[in-house]
């Protein structure tokens, strides 16, 4: 059976400018093969047995060579498999999609062409340089800045460009700068021109450079600025002045490291990226269902008998309903029990289960936690309280110590992730971490840890982010000192807190 190939425009960079149906591709394929454009997140989409396969290709670096990249789509789309192949922007702009395509078509694999969101355009975009503007820009031209090495004649028609075309969206022309400059003022373009380099556009990495054709050379080697990046050129340059707004956001140009394991730092990366920060993950931690014993099927099989149950955690209703449902059972095993959740995660986890807490602290802690309980119940209720195999007795004392009776289930326990160490460590060590965020104590002492006797030195030039109190003890007591303590205990308050203290 002949399998299918789809080549998807992966956009320009920032992953949520990938169409839906390249997305329902990445989630159905059986193999990815995937380019140095395309946003490593995609990949998060992809099926947790689905192969994945880098075939990046940078200036004199290549994975594999384009006719490797060929074979390796027809030999898996021979073997029946669904093959995702992502390509940065758009893979029928300078993406080679075209061979990719006629190399199938000639092996009599079927393809499907997934058009994305091209660079040229959605770089300049996102830097407030629109392509076209009425009564300034009517034109626009795409141009490669580095031609097939093997044409004996160049196919760029400098005379007509330079003169014909209103606004020029050069690719891959960085290292071929000079030339471009040189060629379209010998041409007629003047050497006033505006010109901007758009460097890991659409990305919160993103740099712009502004100058003119006479200077933009001079100008690039002063900032260093390196490829890859589209360079316009054309009077809609200098409307950036006041169409920009993507590096205008709060934490634009800010390196934040998420330290919170990888099933909750999702959420929280796009929260500070969408305020502009570049954040880096490196998860410190992980959990993991612990094993189930007789006493804990007993307490499952029996829910209604406690007056509340208490969810301390996402984590926790995650890992209460999977073991509730293997159990046979559903929702309706709470009976009439009351459900309390500490903190607004919490809460709209349960709700994805169609649970409204009916008890929710208005403080996120466990000595407020407790309170809110005492009011709602009295001398000889009993609670279940659901933790992690490690966690604090606040709870359960205080409402012990009012004859409350309280049975524990333990559902998963943290441990260290080390598999982020190494990017970790680069990113303190070279000095470019603006801020490192602590959710938890957990994520504090496994930090500390994976860092080793280091750990104070490294952490020491940047700027330390906790949630609430109880982390930023934590932390102080490890050694370091908190810059930032958010008094609203949830991921919104610590980017609320983080972008304060800019």
């Amino acid at each position: 059976m002949t399998g299918m190939v789809y080549l998807i425009g992966a956009g320009p960079g920032d992953v949520k400018l990938i169409t839906v149906k390249g997305r329902e591709c990445i989630e159905k394929a059986d193999v990815i093969v995937y380019d140095y454009l395309a946003d490593a997140h995609l990949l998060e989409w992809a099926r947790p047995d689905a192969e994945l396969i880098y075939a990046g290709k940078q200036c004199k670096d290549h994975t594999m060579h384009q006719w490797e990249i060929n074979e390796l789509l027809v030999q898996k789309g021979k073997e029946g498999k669904v093959v995702a192949r992502l390509k940065g922007g758009d893979p029928l702009v300078f993406g080679r999609g075209g061979e990719e395509a006629m190399a199938l078509g000639e092996a009599g694999v079927p393809f499907e062409f997934v058009p994305g969101v091209t660079s040229p355009i959605a770089a300049p975009a996102y830097a407030g340089i629109p392509v076209t503007q009425r009564a300034m820009a009517t034109s626009f031209a795409v141009v490669t800045g580095h031609e097939d090495p093997t044409k004996a004649v160049s196919g760029i028609h400098w005379e007509g460009l330079a003169t014909a075309v209103d606004t020029l969206c050069f690719v891959m022309g960085v290292g071929n700068l000079p030339t471009i400059a040189e060629k379209l003022m010998a041409h007629g373009r003047p050497a006033s021109t505006p010109v901007a380099l758009v460097r890991w556009g659409t990305k919160t990495i993103q740099e712009v450079l502004v100058s003119t054709l006479e200077h933009v050379v001079e100008d690039v080697e002063k900032a260093q600025l390196k490829a890859p990046a589209i360079i316009v050129v054309g009077d809609v340059v200098n409307l950036r002045e006041k169409l920009q707004w993507f590096d205008n956001k709060p934490l634009f140009g800010k390196t934040i490291v998420v330290t919170r394991a990888r099933s909750q730092a999702s959420a929280f990366r796009e929260k500070l990226a969408a305020q502009g920060a570049n954040v880096v993950e490196a998860a410190a931690i992980k959990t993991s269902p612990l094993e189930l014993f007789d006493e804990d099927r007993r307490i499952i099989n029996n829910t209604k008998q406690y007056q509340c149950i208490v969810f301390t955690s996402g984590e926790g209703v995650r890992y209460f309903f999977d073991a509730l449902y293997k159990e046979g059972k559903d929702t309706r095993a709470l009976g009439n029990s009351k459900v309390a959740a500490i903190g607004c995660a919490t809460a709209r986890e349960l709700q994805k289960y169609g649970i409204v807490p009916d008890i929710i602290p208005a403080d996120y802690k466990a000595e407020s936690a407790v309170e809110a309980l005492e009011e709602e119940l009295k001398a000889g209720d009993s609670v279940l309280l659901i933790q992690p195999k490690v966690a604090r007795d606040v709870i359960p004392r205080s409402l012990r110590h009012h004859d409350i009776d309280v049975d524990i289930l333990r559902l998963y326990e943290t441990t260290q992730d080390t598999s982020q160490q190494e990017a970790l460590v680069n990113a303190l060590t070279e000095g470019s971490v603006d801020y490192i965020t602590f959710t938890s104590s957990s994520t504090v002492t496994n930090t500390i840890q994976l860092l080793g006797d280091d750990a104070l030195k490294l952490l020491g030039n940047t700027k330390i982010a906790c949630i609430g109190p109880i982390t930023a003890a934590t932390a102080m007591s490890a050694g370091l000192k908190p810059a930032v303590i958010s008094d609203v205990y949830t991921t919104d308050g610590l980017v609320n807190a983080i972008i304060k203290d800019i």
